[in-house]
């Protein structure tokens, strides 16, 4: 089969109806979970010799992929049946209409649930995880205690010990030390001066989001006892702002002295549009007097 038939018939799955969520299998209030699904594919004619073969290669194309139907990204499929013995040619069309079931397994995280994942990197606003070496989630800094935890900035570039290499670095997996003098900081306990996360940087959090973008699941976490609070809907700007208020009264006053020269370069626009308004009256008045010095035709004097 040429790679172009190949494409064409695993994207042929895009224009297919969404795959039905029947029954769950094996029911668990866990992350991963094994869903009894069914489908309606049409099955290009190249694979009329072998439909299943077919079959099963347009269902690995939804594997890594968010399926809204089955409330998840589907990881594997399985025990794949077809429902009816026949296949269905509607008109001249030569592709096979055929209804399959399938057991998907699914990793669905729900709100609320308590996940681990290790921290990725570390900024002022937000701390990034990865669970399963694999799915991103963002805990922001509004969801950080930070009564107890505070940002903690690495060395600058400049630095002369930037970059070194140390003896236990040497001693690490390949990439970890290097991943370690990339980051710009990391959070550590305000008392005891121990970054976030541990030696392993494994971090429990609670899921507060789902976040779905070109069929990619992406989480919103929260560090907080009581994630769901209105306390930690705080606007981040106004946060922002309570603990950098020495820089942003310099903005402030900035600010104010762009809107002063504004004003005045405003006042002064205004003194010239006055300036020609008065020049321009002056010629309308003196063409006016030139009219009148003049004798109308058909005026009697």
């Amino acid at each position: 089969m040429s790679p172009s038939k190949r494409k064409d018939a695993l994207n042929n799955v895009a224009n297919q109806p969404p795959a039905k969520r029947v029954k769950e299998d094996h029911p668990s209030d866990g992350e991963f979970q094994v869903v009894r699904s069914a489908l309606t594919l049409s099955v290009p004619p190249v694979f009329a010799a072998n439909p299943r073969a077919g079959i099963e290669e347009m269902l690995d194309s939804m594997i890594m992929r968010y399926i809204p139907s089955l409330q998840g990204v589907v990881l594997s499929h399985s025990s794949l049946v077809f429902v009816n013995r026949e296949a269905i040619i509607q008109r001249d069309c030569p592709f096979l209409i055929c209804k399959v079931a399938f057991d998907a397994t699914v990793w669905s995280p729900r709100v609320g649930l308590k996940l681990s994942g290790k921290v990725n990197l570390c900024s002022p606003d937000h701390i990034s995880l990865l669970v399963h070496r694999t799915f991103n989630v963002s805990i922001p800094r509004h969801h950080i205690p930070t009564d107890t935890w505070e940002f903690e900035y690495g060395p600058a570039e400049n630095d002369p010990e930037y970059g070194s290499v140390t003896k236990e670095d040497e001693e690490k997996p390949d990439g970890e030390a290097d991943k370690e003098h990339e980051t710009g900081g990391e959070w550590v306990h305000k008392v005891t001066g121990k970054a976030l996360g541990g030696k392993t940087g494994v971090l429990q959090f609670t899921v507060i989001g789902l976040t779905v973008a070109n069929e990619m699941l992406s989480l919103l976490g929260s560090l907080q006892p009581d994630p769901f609070s209105s306390r930690h809907t705080v606007n981040q700007q106004v946060e922002t702002k309570k603990q950098n208020g020495e820089s942003l009264d310099t903005e402030d006053g900035d600010s104010d002295a762009t809107s002063d020269s504004n004003s005045e370069s405003k006042a002064d626009s205004e003194d010239e549009d006055s300036e020609a308004d008065t020049f321009q009256m002056l010629g309308k008045r003196k063409d006016l007097q030139d009219l009148k010095g003049k004798s109308v035709p058909g005026k009697k004097k």
